[in-house]
């Protein structure tokens, strides 16, 4: 069995993640990614069955998952993780336990064989407006959009261990991928390639001092690594409005095939795809009341 799921920027909220698990109990799929923003924005509060939820990760996602793997036994799928930019990266060290208690394997910037595909994790994004800089890089040089701030500005939840003035996703994306063959790899991304349907955000129309501001936001590094390297498939989340500004949630770009979850309707949005044949894909609308295409 090799179905694959994708989902993205679920932000904390419970309900589509009790979605997530029933899907996941009833399908039965081998593989799950999840492509970041996972966590509640610092601002919401969570309650579950009535109780407030301060540490979602480990009061939350790692008992989640051990009630599917409790369920599942040994069709418990294979669960790939990584970070997004709005979660605070103090909470890695939860991520990091539910590797050890074997119910994801935790992807921030390395990778992880599997038969003959290999899963690389990436959670960086360019320079946004916003003040929780945890995840943020410069992309491809130092020059930052009109109306997004610095990545050495704002503030970070733990230290990053690199040079924020010069780290590049660019730099980055090199080094992961060094000189590996890219015919079985898969990379899950945090942003979406610039420039393309799924990076397309609600912009139109907005400046900043007269400037007009673009109206794509991904990553031009991610855009030049999926033409040059080719990757066998990539997953990607963060601009939730993008499929339906362009009615696209996926893009062909040469042999690569790349994925978004990221998803701003009702519901949840799952991603199907099969590994072994990753054309053979759709994108479902899950609710409480069933599923529909979309």
């Amino acid at each position: 069995m090799n179905t694959c799921f994708f989902v993205s920027d679920l932000h904390g909220h419970t309900e589509k993640y009790e979605l997530l698990f029933r899907e996941i109990i009833r399908q039965k799929p081998a593989f799950v990614f999840l492509g970041g923003d996972l966590l509640p924005h610092v601002h919401r509060s969570v309650r579950v069955q009535g109780r407030e939820i301060p540490d979602f990760a480990r009061e939350y996602l790692i008992p989640g998952f051990k009630r599917v793997s409790k369920q599942l036994g040994c069709n418990y799928p294979e669960v790939f993780v990584i970070m997004g930019n709005d979660d605070h990266r103090i909470c890695e060290t939860a991520f990091r336990e539910g590797e050890e208690r074997e119910l994801w394997k935790y992807l921030n910037c390395s990778k992880a064989k599997f038969g003959p595909y290999h899963i690389y994790g990436y959670p960086f994004v360019p320079p946004t407006p916003f003040q929780i800089k945890d995840w943020e890089k410069f992309d491809v040089s130092r020059y930052v959009d009109p109306g997004c701030s610095d990545p050495s500005s704002g503030y970070r939840t733990a230290d990053p261990g690199y040079d924020t003035e010069y780290a590049t996703i660019a730099g980055d994306l090199e080094r992961l991928a060094g000189s590996d063959s890219m015919e079985k790899a898969i990379f899950m991304m945090h942003s979406p390639p610039y420039g393309s349907f799924l990076d397309r955000a609600e912009l139109d129309g907005k400046m900043v001092d007269y400037v007009p501001l673009d109206v794509h936001v991904g990553s031009i590094a991610v855009q030049r690594f999926i033409e040059s390297r080719q990757p066998y498939i990539t997953l990607h989340g963060h601009v939730h409005e993008s499929s339906r500004l362009t009615g696209h949630w996926k893009q062909q770009f040469g042999r690569t095939i790349s994925f978004t979850a990221a998803y701003d309707g009702p519901g949840l949005a799952l991603v199907r795809f099969m590994i072994d044949k990753p054309e053979d894909n759709e994108r479902y609308i899950v609710t409480s009341k069933g599923i529909s295409e979309g």
